[in-house]
């Protein structure tokens, strides 16, 4: 499950990322959570289909077919226990997290971090260097067991098959990477501190978004090769490349063809995805070899349509926007809740002040907080432009693909079968967990929407 997956890494990421991802990052890496359905059309959009598919071959799409979303019984049985064991582990990951966090603090673990790291030495960039390594460790470490349980889940209900040795491998880069970029943080996070005791929040604040930036900017050059094989599309898929080019050409998002990619997602899993990546020079279109083997041409084209919008109808620009004020926000609630801890709990947990490298990890319990806290504000944002990015999918591939409306419904019911999109979710966990609108909704969104046979004019592409 994506959003499951997702959370846990991203809070790797010192915390920030974790807002980053949800308020920005879909639309930057391409990611996107398939598998959450609402339970308002569970009456008319999911019936059970008595014939199964037998072949995970592209299947030509005819007017009418997937007016609905349809299971057969098996495949909604299966559904329906993966969804409800990844909704559990999501939020079994974050009581652990805030748990454990609590007890390193209670214990007087993170003070003895803290003296190793000064014992280490004066300077402190190099304390840095070994605290922030031992305090996300021996978290992340506590929170293992919770990914091992779901990579075996995952195996077990065929959504993955990568094998355990490769996994094990892209959780030490995972590790290694996050590590990173967490102890520049907190280096930065750390100076800001001691400058300006009061007023640190800002001031890091301003230092941590163009940091942030950079990392997704050299994502495609440098992070993404580390956890998968991408090579030019138009090696083995040439006509693709050249219908892609007419539709970014339409998009007014023109790509060259030596900036779309193949990647190589059927080393690891059986899911299926297209985005666009990357800003500026690191700009470019990624297919999976997944969606070219179970998906048509059409249904990758308005997947691609999909993610194109998201850059024509500027929800990058507004996505960050949103976050960078989430993020100012949430700053200034930590600088608050820090002062606020410390005074009540600062003697018993042996911390001496804000100041304190120890006292990241505060910071770190309050982040955990506010991540968990602010994710149905995060995730209804996130499905609001969602719509708008399937609805310009729809229109611009309006003309270039015959049939587009069952087209895109077609690629719906594809992805919900092979994702196991849960059938009939709690309204609760639809409010809480899904960064994207309930996929039996976008389904029959796309099937019925029309405006052109209505002569009224299309929402977005003229």
């Amino acid at each position: 499950m994506s959003s499951l997956r997702l959370h846990i890494f991203v809070r790797r990421f010192l915390g920030l990322l974790a807002l980053f991802f949800c308020f920005a990052a879909p639309h930057l890496r391409g990611q996107s959570v398939h598998r959450l359905n609402s339970s308002r059309l569970v009456v008319n959009a999911l019936q059970l289909d008595p014939d199964p598919p037998q072949s995970n071959q592209p299947r030509a799409p005819t007017r009418g077919e997937t007016d609905q979303y349809r299971l057969s019984r098996e495949r909604y049985d299966k559904a329906v226990s993966y969804s409800r064991a990844g909704y559990t582990l999501y939020f079994i990951s974050y009581f652990l997290s805030a748990v454990v966090l609590l007890l390193i603090l209670r214990l007087g673990v993170a003070a003895r971090f803290r003296g190793i790291a000064e014992a280490a030495s004066d300077r402190k960039w190099i304390q840095c260097l070994v605290f922030v390594p031992l305090l996300l460790l021996l978290t992340d470490l506590f929170e293992l067991p919770v990914r091992v349980y779901w990579h075996a889940l995952s195996l077990r209900y065929q959504q993955s098959i990568q094998h355990w040795g490769s996994w094990i491998v892209d959780w030490a880069k995972e590790e290694v990477l996050s590590i990173g970029l967490a102890g520049l943080l907190v280096f930065v996070l750390t100076f800001a501190m001691r400058r300006s005791p009061r007023r640190w929040w800002f001031y890091f604040w301003l230092a941590a978004l163009p940091i942030l930036l950079f990392f997704f900017f050299i994502s495609p050059w440098f992070i993404d090769p580390l956890f998968n094989h991408f090579e030019p599309l138009a090696k083995e898929h040439p006509q693709l490349v050249t219908s892609i080019g007419r539709l970014t050409q339409r998009a007014g998002v023109p790509i060259p063809g030596d900036r779309m990619f193949l990647m190589r997602a059927s080393e690891k899993t059986n899911a299926i995805n297209a985005y666009v990546t990357g800003i500026g020079a690191s700009k470019r279109v990624v297919i999976w070899d997944t969606a070219i083997q179970k998906t048509s041409a059409d249904e990758t084209l308005f997947i691609l349509g999909h993610e194109l919008g998201h850059y024509v109808l500027g929800h990058i620009a507004i996505g960050f926007s949103f976050f960078a004020l989430a993020l100012l926000l949430a700053l200034y609630v930590m600088f608050r809740a820090l002062h606020w801890s410390l005074q009540r709990w600062g003697a018993e947990w042996k911390i001496h002040g804000p100041e304190d490298l120890a006292a990241i990890a505060v910071l770190f319990l309050w982040l955990e907080i506010l991540s968990f806290i602010s994710s149905p504000i995060a995730n209804g944002f996130s499905r609001m432009q969602e719509h708008a990015a399937d609805v310009y999918g729809l229109e611009v591939i309006h003309g270039l693909v015959p049939n587009s409306e069952e087209v895109a419904a077609h690629g719906f019911q594809v992805l919900g079968e092979l994702d196991l999109a849960d059938p009939n979710p709690p309204p609760f966990i639809t409010f809480w967990l899904y960064s994207h609108p309930p996929l039996a909704e976008r389904l029959v969104f796309a099937h019925a929407y029309d405006p052109w046979s209505k002569d009224e004019p299309p929402k977005y592409v003229k």
